[in-house]
C-alpha cells in the first residue's frame, strides 16, 4: 500500500473531502504527483471518494442546517473544488423537498428577532442585502420583503 492511499484514507476518514481538497491536502503533505495520482484513482474505485456524495452532504448541510438560500448552497459546493454541473445537480436534489419561500420567511424573522416596531426604509435594504448574500434569488427576497412590510416605503 501506498503512503499516500493511507494519508489519504486517513483523511476520508475524518470527514468527507472532494477530489481537490484531497488532492491539495496530500500535495500540502509533500506527496509526489503519481503517488497522489494513483492513490485517488484507488479510493475513487473503492468508493471512498466520490464527489458526488461529497456535494450532495454539502448542500443538504447548507440547506437544512444552515438554512442558507440556493445560489450560496451551489457556491458553497463549487468552493469545494466540485465541478458547477455537479454542484447545482447535488443543490437542486437537496432543495427538492424544501419550500424556499418558507425558508426565505424564517430568515426574514430571524433577522428581525431584534426589532421592535417598524423598521426604516435603511433597515429593510439591509435586510435585502442580507438576503441575497444568504442566497436567496432577488425576485424571491424582494417579493417577501414587499409582502412582511407592505406600509414601508421600499425602493428598489
Amino acid at each position: 500500500m501506498s503512503d499516500a492511499y493511507v494519508a489519504g484514507l486517513t483523511l476520508l476518514a475524518r470527514r468527507e473531502l472532494s477530489e481537490a481538497q484531497l488532492r491539495a491536502r496530500l500535495a500540502r503533505r509533500k506527496f509526489e504527483e503519481e503517488a497522489i495520482d494513483a492513490a485517488v484513482a484507488r479510493l475513487q474505485r473503492e468508493g471512498a471518494l466520490d464527489d458526488r456524495r461529497t456535494a450532495i452532504a454539502c448542500a443538504r448541510t447548507e440547506a437544512h442546517l444552515k438554512r442558507h438560500g440556493r445560489l450560496r448552497a451551489v457556491r458553497a459546493v463549487e468552493a469545494l473544488g466540485i465541478a458547477r454541473s455537479l454542484a447545482r445537480t447535488a443543490v437542486a436534489e437537496a432543495f427538492a423537498d424544501l419550500d424556499e419561500d418558507a425558508l426565505l420567511v424564517q430568515a426574514i424573522e430571524r433577522r428581525l428577532r431584534r426589532e421592535t416596531g417598524m423598521p426604516t426604509a435603511a433597515a429593510v435594504r439591509r435586510l435585502h442585502r442580507y438576503l441575497l448574500a444568504q442566497g436567496f434569488e432577488a425576485a424571491r427576497v424582494t417579493a417577501a420583503i414587499r409582502d412582511r412590510f407592505k406600509t414601508v416605503p421600499y425602493d428598489d
